[in-house]
């Protein structure tokens, strides 16, 4: 049998394939980039298990376990793991606790298989929470710089061309703000956590001891963001990023208007695709309907219509410019201008996107160095 493996931080900076034993349902409420969920016992089978253990105890449970997964159940679930292992000859296996199901797994892939495979010591509980460490050692040991700034400067444009930017939208596929939502689902809680924590030892590992992420508050649409990170952005110096108001909208264009009707089109056709999209944007509009004021949700609502109509008979995206401007003057701006003044005695630096990326990159050397 192959030794088994407890260096965690080799596995995650390494990407090394790992294959999932765990049913469905554990896999789905988080799991670990590149994962591959490969269960020893579907959510049917567990869930028998799990019930005969609470009755008649381990060895019934066990028992049932072997009666469940038999047969041609078990040839085929066992060619499905040997074929990962040859696809994957530095891989490993997990389970939950790197207990029962993935030291079986293991020993059916030697003995039907020939296959030796390592499997995690500790499994999922021991890697998540390694993860879970290596965000709190970052937060605690390095250190951070908020870029802020008014809505559409292109902060996150920003954080992505830093070799020591975290891009907290990338990693919860949310772009922040009401309007933030993309055509495909944010991930679980649990791996918007992990591919955090990765992106942090990875950059650590390079070398990089301070970071620069986007100033997001307690949330980047439904994720949070981890507690420990939070407090420590909450004292962080700022870095404030300034661009022409006709700029700014340009980019919300393209950003909140153009990219997402073409991932909506993209995913679900044409028509169901420009749907989808447009009843987003006016989802995103009647959340703010409180904040904005009747007369002023419903002006900017009615021109969203017209803008989408245009836009739906192919004539264009013009009349986009006229809401989104009108939102930035009467609700945005404001607002960031509000929230500027809390943290005035923060705000170590400003300017243009030249300047703020230059400041950033000499304040890494420095730091380094």
């Amino acid at each position: 049998m192959t030794d088994n493996l407890s260096d965690l931080r080799h596995i995650f900076l390494n990407d090394v394939p790992m294959m999932d034993v765990r049913a469905p349902v554990e896999f789905a409420q988080g799991a670990f980039p590149g994962a591959v969920n490969m269960p020893l016992m579907n959510d049917e089978e567990r869930q028998k298990v799990g019930t005969c253990y609470k009755q008649q105890g381990q060895q019934a449970a066990i028992a049932l376990g072997h009666a469940l997964v038999s047969g041609e159940v078990k040839r085929s679930r066992i060619e499905a793991w040997a074929a990962f292992a040859r696809a994957h000859p530095q891989g490993v296996l997990y389970c939950f606790r790197g207990g029962l199901r993935s030291q079986i797994s293991q020993q059916w892939l030697q003995a039907e298989a020939g296959i030796a495979y390592p499997l995690v010591a500790g499994g999922y509980k021991a890697l998540r929470t390694f993860l879970i460490e290596t965000t709190e050692a970052a937060a605690h040991e390095c250190g951070f710089v908020v870029l802020s700034g008014s809505t559409g400067t292109g902060k996150t444009e920003v954080i992505t061309a830093l070799p020591h930017g975290i891009d907290l939208e990338g990693h919860a596929n949310h772009r922040g703000s009401s309007f933030g939502a993309r055509a495909t689902a944010q991930p679980t809680q649990i791996q918007f956590e992990n591919q955090l924590a990765i992106d942090f030892l990875k950059k650590r590992a390079q070398g990089h001891a301070g970071f620069v992420l986007e100033d997001e508050g307690k949330h980047v649409g439904s994720r949070a963001v981890p507690l420990p990170l939070r407090q420590r952005l909450e004292q962080a110096p700022v870095v404030y990023l300034h661009d022409a108001f006709d700029a700014r909208v340009q980019r919300i264009l393209r950003d909140y208007v153009e990219k997402p009707c073409a991932e909506f089109t993209a995913l679900l056709g044409d028509d169901a695709g420009f749907e989808a999209h447009a009843a987003r944007l006016l989802a995103s509009l009647d959340k703010l309907s409180r904040r904005l004021g009747g007369a002023l949700h419903q002006g900017l609502r009615q021109t969203l219509q017209a803008a989408l109509q245009q836009q739906r008979q192919g004539a264009g995206l013009a009349l986009h410019q006229d809401w989104i401007a009108a939102l930035l003057q009467h609700y945005y701006d404001p607002m960031y201008a509000y929230q500027r003044q809390g943290r005035a005695l923060r705000i170590v630096f400003e300017g243009d996107r030249a300047a703020v990326m230059q400041y950033l990159l000499d304040r890494e050397v420095r730091r380094v160095a």
